[in-house]
């Protein structure tokens, strides 16, 4: 499960934990990458663990001392923290660097963030994405302002100049998709706040039931994916075949694919290996903003398809979006090779990835 999903299962299930708890969450990171803004640990009385969410290695040892005073004085509490080279492997970041991480009491003096958080979690599971935003720091640290992309806003940071600022640039980072630390300097406050972006999941959909989609539904899933595989046939498309995937649904190919969101966060990958499903669906999805589509086959078989839509009237630029052959050159021989070669590719693309090897990365 993803880490984000994990939190919002976990926050249901803590607000009914009759103890005094603490959440932690990594609001900046400086100096090292990749960006991990937005991760999380809860921490009970006593410097309890509770949940399976936490930030990672040795960050969260020290949290745990600094979450302790938190829940005694019932206040937040920004903290900074150097991590050496190791140490910033550990939790998945490439060098060494300093992380600032946010705690804050979430009991029953503090029900505004769990309600907000609630209030959140209905929204993007119904679809939608919006922003949590968080005082950092001042008297209001962990004020808080609730802003939806259907246009709702709840709470407040503590001022209304500083509430339609923060506002303002929540929609980008909202649009991006991106969780951030940003300065406000106002004539009313010079503050910090963390935009808490979240929204659904990126959602891969995968046309044929057959052998490369069982792995690939498998480690789709096990890297935060919500997967749909798509198939005319019912005895392909079964839970036996896949047990991880969110949905299966049979039918005409065409017809499904044309009811699901075809969104920037959504990869479609076809693996029918059939020109009756391939070439209508390639219609559809190239008139959508999908962020991804990919066609399991050949580079001959993949000309003559396209040379089948330019003939239908699509131009070049929009052709050049269908990835076929399908997959980064892993040197994959086995199935379950192929399927890992496509899935790096959807990763490397829904991230903006440059596709090289880290030890290569920013070398002249």
């Amino acid at each position: 499960m993803h880490p984000m999903a994990e939190f919002f299962q976990q926050l249901d299930q803590l607000r009914g934990v009759n103890q005094r708890i603490a959440l932690a969450t990594l609001v900046h990171t400086e100096g090292t990458s990749p960006r991990k803004e937005g991760a999380k640990m809860w921490v009970g009385a006593g410097g309890q663990m509770l949940g399976s969410v936490t930030i990672g290695g040795c960050v969260d040892a020290q949290v745990i001392e600094h979450a302790e005073g938190v829940l005694a004085t019932r206040t937040p509490r920004l903290i900074e923290l150097p991590l050496g080279d190791e140490e910033a492997w550990e939790i998945g970041l490439s060098c060494a660097g300093t992380l600032e991480v946010f705690i804050e009491p979430l009991d029953v003096e503090h029900l505004q963030a769990s309600a907000l958080y609630a209030t959140l979690k209905s929204h993007v599971d119904q679809g939608g994405a919006g922003a949590l935003l968080t005082r950092l720091d001042s008297a209001s640290a962990g004020a808080k302002l609730l802003l939806l992309d259907d246009g709702t806003r709840l709470g407040t940071l503590g001022g209304a100049e500083l509430d339609q600022a923060a506002t303002d640039m929540a929609h980008s980072q909202i649009t991006q998709g991106t969780s951030c630390t940003v300065p406000f300097s106002l004539p009313e406050a010079s503050t910090r706040v963390f935009i808490e972006v979240h929204g659904p999941p990126a959602t891969l959909i995968i046309v044929g039931a057959g052998h490369v989609a069982m792995p690939l539904v498998r480690m789709a899933h096990t890297v935060g994916f919500r997967t749909l595989v798509v198939d005319s046939r019912p005895r392909f498309a079964t839970p036996e075949r896949f047990p991880e995937a969110d949905a299966l649904l049979v039918g005409i190919p065409s017809e499904i694919v044309q009811t699901l969101p075809l969104t920037p966060s959504t990869a479609l990958i076809l693996v029918a290996h059939d020109y009756k499903f391939d070439l209508p669906i390639l219609r559809q999805v190239l008139a959508s903003p999908v962020g991804y589509i990919g066609m399991l086959g050949s580079r001959q078989r993949g000309q003559a398809m396209l040379k089948l839509l330019q003939e239908d009237g699509i131009s070049n630029a929009a052709l050049q979006r269908v990835r076929v052959p399908i997959g980064l050159d892993l040197g994959s021989r086995s199935v379950p090779e192929i399927a890992l070669a496509i899935l790096a590719e959807v990763v490397s693309v829904h991230h903006g990835g440059s596709n090289l090897p880290l030890s290569q990365k920013g070398k002249a």
